[in-house]
């Protein structure tokens, strides 16, 4: 009897599932409902927050970039100033 029932259990999910889950009710005047036309006052302008994290990313990727190049830059000098009074 058990071999049978996981199927059966699976079969009658698919079948029956999808029409229970769209099968919900409607919010009540006292929950939160979407507001699909905000006036233009009340709305955010998320083009201009999304451009400013990427300029935001964009200028810490360049100073990470930049910061550990000068850096190696200046060591390299020093090495260069420290073998030529070496020789």
């Amino acid at each position: 009897m058990t071999r049978h029932a996981l199927p059966l259990l699976l079969l009658g999910l698919l079948a029956f599932g999808p029409r229970e889950a769209s099968a919900q009710p409607q919010p009540s005047a006292d929950e939160f409902v979407p507001v699909a036309d905000a006036p233009p006052g009340e709305q955010i302008p998320a083009i201009n927050l999304v451009g400013a994290a990427y300029g935001c990313g964009w200028v810490e990727l360049v100073g990470y970039v930049w910061t550990p190049g000068r850096r190696m830059s200046q060591a390299e000098r020093d090495l260069a100033e420290l073998e030529q009074r070496r020789s």
